[in-house]
């Protein structure tokens, strides 16, 4: 079992190793939500951490290195960053959820006109349809 795990996984681990996959993955929980909002962890290579910061937080994380190096083989239970990188970038912002769309009620004369529309399907996607027209109104 064991040489048929490692068959698989052997492709995948040359490309990012182990250590450095739960370092990407676990970023936010090593160094706490206010560094995760404006760093992002991009690469590990032969102990070296390459960090995107925005400008003004690379000189913090300058004077917060051994800490945050500390931190990160602590919590990985090996010597897994020897040194630190930063790379001025701001970092991969998430998505903002949008707000859901506002009802839109739909005039008179056409909720009329739409309710005599016998196929349910065709007048579901017609009132679709109607509520996008209207609802830039």
């Amino acid at each position: 079992m064991e040489a048929l795990l490692s068959r698989f996984t052997r492709p995948v681990f040359r490309k990012r190793s182990p250590a450095g996959a739960t370092l990407m993955t676990d970023w936010p929980q090593l160094v706490g939500p206010a560094l995760a909002a404006v760093t992002q962890p991009l690469r590990l290579v032969r102990g070296t951490l390459t960090v995107a910061c925005s400008g003004p937080v690379a000189m913090e994380l300058q004077h917060l290195g051994p800490q945050l190096m500390a931190r990160i083989n602590g919590a990985s239970g090996a010597v897994v960053v020897e040194a630190l990188r930063f790379v001025q970038q701001a970092p991969a912002s998430r998505p903002v959820p949008r707000p859901a769309p506002k009802p839109v009620a739909l005039p008179e004369p056409v909720a009329d006109r739409l309710s005599g529309v016998q196929h349910p399907e065709l007048r579901a996607a017609l009132e679709k349809m109607a509520k996008g027209v209207y609802r830039k109104r």
